[in-house]
C-alpha cells in the first residue's frame, strides 16, 4: 500500500515510523523526513532485490547455454513435443490440466519481449515484535491487551486513538480498563482531546467523529452498547445496551469531558449514569446484582476518529469534581478492584488458528462459535465479516443502510484487513484468521509472519448437499458477495493443508479428511472442466482480480489473500490457470518459429 507522506496527520506519521523501528519524535516536518527517507530505501531495497534474482536467473540461463551449446531450433521443437508425446500430452489441453498438478511460479516479463523471467515469489521475514513496557499491574490504566489492534495506547496508557488512515476511519475501535468492579460507589472522566480530520471521508459519511463511553463485561466484545451487559452513551445523544438505542442526555465532542458512574449500593440493582463536563445528566442504565451474577464491570471506550484521555483518578486533580460519596477506581483499595485478562507471556503462548475452505461454507459461524466457548482467551476474528462489524452505523451493518458505493466500501474494507494482519504479527494475541486460505502458497505466505505462536489450521468441510445449502442460505441473506467463476476457480485449484513446518496442527470439522480428499477431487474436476472466465483470465491487471481496483470481488479477494485475490492462485499440489495460459502460449510461439525455420526466416539465424 504506496503511502502519500503530505497526507499523513502526525499520529499515523508516527504510526508508521513505529513500525519501522524509527524515532517517533520530533515536529511534523522531521517526522515526514524521517518517514521519506525509510520508504526511499524500502523501494531501493525491494528493486535491488528484484534485479539480484533476474541477475542470478540469467547468469544461470548463460552458464547452462554456454556448457550444451545452442541447439537448432527444429531439434529443440522436436524434443518438446517427443517429451510431451512421451509424458502422455498429445494436446495442448492435455498439457493445461497436467500444468494445474505442479506448483505455481511467479512469472514476470517485459512487454514485448519473447523470453520469460521466472522466480519463485519471497516468503515475508516475520516482523519484529511491538515492545511493550511493563507498567505497575496494580494501576488502573488502559489495557492494550484488551484493546482492538488498530486502536494506539499511549506509552503511559492514560491516552489513545485510533488509526484513521484510508478505510480505517470508517471503522469504530474500542478499548477497556485493565480493572473492573463489583462493589461501591466508583466513577472516571474521559476527555475527548481530538476530533481527528478525516477528509478523505464521503460528505454523506454519517457521524464521522463520535465517542461512546461506559462500562462492559471482562469477556465483551469491543463494540461497546452493541451486547448484553455492554453499556454505552455515545456523542450523538444516544444510550445503547444489547444494540438497543434511545435518547439520552446530550450530544458532546471535542473538548468535552464525560464523567461514568456506577453504583452498587442501591440495593439489589446496580445503576450507571453519566455528567458532562460536571453537570449530572442522570441515571442511564439499571440492572442487577443477579443478573450480573459476580461479574465486575469495567470502564470501556468506543471511538471513531477521536483521540481521548481518562482520568481513572491518577491526576493530582479531576477535571470535574466527583459527585458526592463517588470514589475514581484508581484509588479503590487493590482486593475491591477486578484485574481482566491479562495477555500471554511471549509467543509461544499465543496460537493463531487458520480457516480453510469454500465461501459459504460455516468458517465465520465456527469461528464466531469457538471466540464466544472459549473467552478466556481472547480471539481477534481476522476477516472481512469482523471489519464490516466494525463499520456498522447505529449498530446496524452498512449492507442494510449504506448509502454509498458498496463496491468502494469493501475495497476499504480489504485494506484495513491488511494492514490489521500485519499489526496482529507484532501483538501477543490469540488470532483466528477467517478467510478463504484454499490455496497452499497463500497458507504459508500468511504463516510466515506468525513464526513463534502455535500456527493451526481449522478445515470447515462440509458434505456436498450442505455446501449448496449454506450457500443459498447466504445469497438470500446477504447477497452474493463471490461470483460462480471465483468458486470454481477456488474448487480447481483446492488443496488440503497437511502438518508442515509452518503447520503444526491440521483439524477437520464435520466431513474428516479421507471423505474429505475424496470431495476434493469431485471440486477440483469441476473447477478445471469449467476454467476462468475468458475476458478476466489474464489481461485485467488492474481490476478487482488483484484487488486494486474497484469490481465486485474485492470481497473475494479479501478473503482467500492479504496482498490481492487470484494473483496467489497455488497450492500444495495445485497451480491454476496462469501456468497452463503461459505455457500454451509458450507452444505457440514454438510452433510459430517452427515456420520461420522451415521457411528459412529464424530469427536465430
Amino acid at each position: 500500500m504506496s503511502l502519500d507522506v503530505k497526507k499523513l496527520k502526525v499520529n499515523e506519521l508516527k504510526e508508521e515510523l513505529q513500525r519501522r523501528g524509527l524515532d517517533t519524535k520530533g515536529l511534523k516536518a522531521d517526522l515526514m523526513e524521517r518517514l521519506k527517507s525509510a520508504l526511499e530505501e524500502e523501494a531501493q531495497e525491494e528493486t535491488s532485490e528484484q534485479a539480484e534474482q533476474e541477475d542470478a536467473h540469467n547468469q544461470e540461463y548463460q552458464e547452462e547455454e554456454e556448457e550444451q551449446g545452442r541447439a537448432p531450433l527444429a531439434v529443440v521443437i522436436a524434443l518438446l513435443f517427443y517429451s510431451l508425446s512421451s509424458l502422455g500430452f498429445g494436446t495442448i489441453s492435455h498439457f493445461k490440466t497436467a500444468v494445474t498438478q505442479t506448483r505455481p511460479l511467479s512469472v514476470q516479463a517485459s512487454k514485448g519481449d519473447p523470453f520469460l523471467v521466472v522466480h519463485r515469489s519471497r516468503t515475508p521475514q516475520p516482523p519484529a515484535e511491538d515492545e511493550e513496557e511493563n507498567i505497575d499491574d496494580t494501576l488502573v490504566t488502559i489495557d492494550p491487551y484488551n484493546c482492538d489492534l488498530h486502536f494506539k495506547v499511549s506509552r503511559d496508557r492514560y491516552s489513545g486513538y485510533p488509526l484513521t488512515i484510508e478505510g480505517f476511519a470508517y471503522l469504530w475501535a474500542g478499548a477497556r480498563a485493565t480493572h473492573g468492579v463489583t462493589q461501591g460507589r466508583v466513577c472516571y472522566e474521559m476527555k475527548i482531546n481530538e476530533e481527528i480530520p478525516v477528509k478523505h471521508l464521503p460528505s454523506t459519511e454519517p457521524d464521522p467523529h463520535v465517542v461512546r463511553i461506559g462500562w462492559s463485561l471482562n469477556h465483551s466484545s469491543t463494540q461497546l452498547g452493541e451486547e448484553p451487559f455492554s453499556f454505552g452513551y455515545g456523542g450523538t445523544g444516544k444510550k445503547s445496551v444489547d444494540c438497543k438505542f434511545a435518547d439520552f442526555g446530550e450530544k458532546f465532542g471535542e473538548s468535552d469531558v464525560i464523567g461514568c458512574y456506577v453504583d452498587f449500593e442501591n440495593g439489589d440493582e446496580v445503576e450507571m449514569g453519566y455528567t458532562k463536563n460536571g453537570v449530572q445528566l442522570g441515571v442511564a442504565f439499571r440492572t442487577t446484582k443477579e443478573a450480573l451474577a459476580g461479574r465486575a464491570l469495567f470502564p470501556h471506550v468506543l471511538v471513531k476518529n477521536c483521540a481521548v484521555e481518562f482520568n481513572f483518578g491518577q491526576k493530582g486533580e479531576p477535571y470535574f469534581p466527583p459527585q458526592e460519596g463517588y470514589t475514581f477506581i484508581h484509588n479503590l483499595d487493590l482486593k475491591d478492584k477486578i484485574r481482566g485478562t491479562k495477555g500471554p507471556a511471549s509467543k509461544s503462548e499465543c496460537e493463531i488458528l487458520m480457516m480453510v475452505g469454500l465461501p459459504a461454507c460455516g468458517k465465520t459461524t465456527w469461528a464466531v462459535k469457538h471466540a464466544k466457548e472459549n473467552p478466556e482467551k481472547k480471539y481477534n476474528i481476522l476477516g472481512t465479516n469482523a471489519i464490516m462489524d466494525k463499520m456498522k452505523v447505529m449498530g446496524l451493518r452498512r449492507q442494510r443502510n449504506y448509502a454509498g458505493r458498496w463496491d468502494v466500501l469493501i475495497q476499504q474494507a480489504t485494506m484495513c484487513l491488511n494492514r490489521l494482519i500485519e499489526i496482529a504479527a507484532r501483538k501477543r494475541r490469540n488470532y483466528i484468521l477467517d478467510q478463504t486460505n484454499v490455496y497452499g502458497s497463500a497458507r504459508r505466505r500468511k504463516m510466515r509472519p506468525f513464526e513463534g505462536f502455535q500456527r493451526k489450521a481449522i478445515v470447515i468441510f462440509p458434505t456436498d448437499e450442505d455446501f449448496k445449502e449454506r450457500t443459498l442460505k447466504q445469497t438470500n441473506e446477504q447477497g452474493k458477495d463471490v461470483p460462480d467463476h471465483a468458486v470454481l476457480e477456488m474448487k480447481a485449484n483446492f488443496t488440503l493443508p497437511k502438518p508442515c513446518e509452518y503447520l503444526e496442527e491440521v483439524t477437520f470439522i464435520e466431513v474428516q479428511q479421507d471423505e474429505a480428499e475424496k470431495l476434493l477431487k469431485q471440486y477440483n474436476e469441476e473447477g478445471r472442466k469449467a476454467g476462468p472466465p475468458p475476458e478476466k483470465r489474464f489481461d485485467n491487471r488492474q481490476s478487482s482480480f488483484r484487488g486494486r481496483g474497484s469490481g465486485n470481488f474485492q470481497r473475494y479477494d479479501n478473503r482467500d489473500s492479504y496482498r490481492g485475490g487470484f494473483q496467489n492462485r497455488s497450492g500444495d499440489g495445485g497451480s491454476g490457470y496462469r501456468g497452463a495460459y503461459l505455457l500454451e502460449q509458450l507452444c505457440t510461439m514454438f510452433l510459430i518459429l517452427l515456420g520461420c525455420a522451415i521457411l528459412d526466416t529464424s530469427p536465430f539465424r
